[in-house]
């Protein structure tokens, strides 16, 4: 019999069978990645569907893993519709293949409301979702789902007769003790409690009508009524609601309802001239989810429609951010003394401080001169706040719009002030000095030593502070602008006390004079090098004019600068010459008025309908046609002598994170220019109550009242607001 012949392969060595064995059983570890985990395992998935209408979900997420919150879908099964799922925000990043996302860490909870058909027994939907592996192997699973089928739960007395109190309802629901579903509270909250109303007036013919309601509660929307109270004429035209969750009641069928919180915008009909408040009536019904439902109920609110407040015999006050400032009178003058203080500090007004600060080092003089400074000073800064508040009360009381720092939109005075401060900064680099000649120019009233340079560079340093809005100055100068006549001039007197406050303290407490250091040579070194200050508020200034005017204005103001110098320069030189060489003094002079003439005639730059790339300009029109289209509206205030408009514009606004913002929101930025003379922008501003720029309003999409942000901008400040504007 002949032997059998196996293959060749048989025959190989038995070492390299034992490491192809070691191979094949090798292969399942290798394909585990590292151990990294299966995704039921990384992303657990649980579901709860115990209260009617609403399936809650949780992930519990594996150390070193996340799940994308845009990657979540969820896909109905028959006889199931789902409404929008609610998730809360992750954390936001930018990815290298998606772009800005939002991720979740650790866990998630999801709430997903839902309706069922009629016949239907089983909640059946699928879940989809995708995370990442955030460590070495850094990978993400594909796109995963998972397939849900849940009992129906059953709501027992989900709803209350309308014969039936709700005193008798809850005496009914602790008689059933145990019996009452899983699903429902046990003590549901007094009607106030649980659904909260409030009203306000973004403008006089148009409401804002908001509900809100704790977790777990929710309102009808086709159980609400709406009527005005004693308004004769006038009527509401039918709410816009937004779109809610549909809902199987038990007793009225499938109906909109409403979690959490609702703004419902209602117009007016009717002749509103001359009416100042209306009285909205409201009769709404709502219902804890998965336990009783309340029986109809009523509140009246009365509405101010010209600070947009509301006034609620059954309902708390809103103060939210949109509401109008409400400052007393202690309040505004705390805070107008703190805002002086702060004054001290800004660019625009040290360089004026410094002439001051080289005085008093240079005096050396007896405590009683030193007092005399002091006052002197403050008495030129009280009576320079005393004169612009009662000179900007009295205009707006005669139907004028100015604001806090608009003297800085007159062309004339910023070419005026460019001219001082470079005259100033001529006199400390010692190319001038000054004498107690009659014929001394502004700047040589503030560079002298006696009581009228003391007063004037007071005067000097109101003139330029006033641009430099300080955060602290904000609510009092609303309240001032608002208030009575003599409350008003104390809170402009207060502002003048805060400016002042440091040359008095250094004048009347003798410790704090001992640490100024003592006079010597380092003294003239340290006036020269103050002078450079000066001349940068000069280009500062001339740079402003370049915005209001343009090209001319800034060639004439630097031709009056140009003479101012050469004024001074031969006044200087003049000194040993005689009468007959002061004689050019006054032409050289007279000179340098005339540009400054021409420059008060120089008409204003023409604005175009875009500022910049991305930036829409203001105008009433504009805003309302993007608030009609439900589009969100960063409004921003401001103008080009603004410090605090361009700190906010360079930390905050013209930054990549900014425009990121903006589209992902789907925000428009719409700028207004106050740089100049813009009754348009003036009324905006007194809309709010600001008392000038910056001032910054968000919009959000759903047409509700506008929100006030800070006049000093954060990041997380504006990204907050623009969120829940585009919501």
């Amino acid at each position: 019999m002949q032997a059998l012949r196996f293959p060749r392969f048989h025959r190989l060595p038995v070492q390299l069978m034992l490491l192809l064995g070691l191979l094949f059983a090798a292969l399942p570890a290798l394909a585990q990645e590292d151990n990294l985990l299966p995704v039921t395992e990384a992303y657990q998935l649980s579901a709860d569907a115990s209260t009617p209408g609403v399936l809650k979900l949780h992930w519990t997420i594996a150390p070193d893993y996340y799940l994308y919150r845009g990657r979540m879908k969820f896909s109905a099964g028959p006889g199931i519709t789902l409404g929008t799922a609610q998730l809360p925000d992750g954390e936001k990043h930018h990815d290298e293949y998606l772009g800005d996302v939002e991720t979740y860490h650790h866990g998630v909870d999801a709430t997903l409301p839902y309706t069922v058909a009629a016949g239907t027994t089983r909640l059946k939907l699928d879940v989809q979702y995708q995370g990442c592996h955030e460590v070495d192997p850094k990978i993400c699973y594909p796109p995963h789902t998972e397939h849900l089928d849940l009992p129906l739960p059953t709501k027992a007395d989900a709803s209350l007769p309308a014969g039936q109190s709700l005193g008798a309802a809850l005496t009914g629901l602790g008689s059933r003790g145990a019996s009452a579903p899983a699903g429902m509270a046990a003590a549901p909250l007094p009607e106030n409690e649980a659904f909260r109303f409030e009203a306000a007036a973004p403008d006089p013919s148009h409401l804002l009508l908001r509900w809100t309601m704790p977790k777990g509660y929710y309102l009808y929307r086709d159980r609400t009524t709406l009527e005005l109270a004693g308004a004769e004429g006038l009527r509401l035209r039918p709410p816009e609601w937004p779109d809610g969750v549909t809902h199987a009641d038990p007793q009225f069928g499938n109906v909109v309802v409403y979690f959490d919180q609702v703004d419902v915008p209602v117009a007016v009909d009717g002749d509103l001239a001359g009416r100042k408040r209306l009285t909205v009536q409201a009769t709404f019904q709502g219902c804890q989810d998965g336990g009783l439902c309340y029986p109809p109920m009523t509140r009246t609110v009365t509405v101010d429609l010209g600070g947009g407040a509301t006034a609620a015999t059954s309902a708390p006050v809103d103060t939210t951010p949109s509401s109008p400032i409400r400052t007393g009178l202690f309040a505004a003058l705390a805070l107008a003394l703190a805002g002086g203080l702060v004054l001290n500090l800004m660019p625009c007004v040290l360089p004026v401080l410094s002439i001051k600060a080289v005085s008093v080092l240079e005096s050396g003089e007896s405590r009683t001169a030193a007092r005399r400074h002091a006052l002197f000073y403050t008495a030129g800064v009280l009576c320079s706040f005393a004169v612009l508040g009662m000179g900007i009360l009295a205009l707006r009381a005669a139907g004028h719009s100015l604001g806090w720092g608009s003297q800085l939109q007159q062309p004339l005075l910023v070419g005026v002030l460019a001219c001082v401060m470079l005259a100033v900064g001529l006199s400390l680099s010692g190319v001038v000095q000054f004498g107690a000649s009659l014929g001394n120019t502004g700047a040589g009233l503030a560079s002298r030593s006696g009581p009228a340079g003391d007063f004037f560079t007071g005067v000097l340093a109101v003139v330029v502070a006033s641009p430099c809005t300080a955060p602290f100055m904000g609510g009092a100068l609303a309240y001032a602008f608002t208030a009575p006549m003599l409350s008003a001039l104390g809170v402009f007197l207060a502002l003048g006390v805060g400016l002042a406050l440091p040359f008095l303290a250094i004048g009347f407490v003798p410790a704090l004079g001992r640490l100024l250091p003592r006079p010597g040579r380092w003294m003239e070194t340290l006036k020269q090098v103050l002078a450079f200050p000066m001349y940068l508020t000069a280009a500062w200034l001339v740079w402003v004019l370049a915005n209001q005017r343009g090209a001319d204005a800034v060639g004439l103001v630097l031709v009056a600068m140009v003479l101012l110098a050469m004024t001074l320069w031969w006044f200087e030189r003049s000194r040993s010459r005689g009468i007959a060489g002061r004689a050019w003094v006054l032409p050289l002079a007279l000179a340098t008025l005339a540009p400054l003439y021409l420059l008060a005639h120089v008409p204003p730059v023409a604005a175009g309908a875009v500022v910049e790339e991305g930036v829409v300009a203001y105008s009433p029109e504009k805003l309302a046609e993007l608030r009609a289209a439900g589009t969100p509206v960063f409004v921003d205030m401001t103008a080009d002598w603004c410090v605090t408009c361009k700190a906010n514009e360079h930390t905050v606004l013209d930054t990549a994170s900014f425009r990121a913002l903006l589209q992902r929101t789907g925000a428009v930025y719409m700028k207004g220019d106050w740089t100049d003379v813009n009754p348009v922008i003036s009324a905006f501003l007194q809309q709010y109550n600001s008392p000038g720029v910056p001032l910054y309003v968000v919009f959000p999409n759903d047409g509700g009242p506008g929100r006030q942000l800070s006049t000093v901008l954060t990041s997380s400040m504006v990204e907050q607001a623009l969120t829940e504007a585009a919501k």
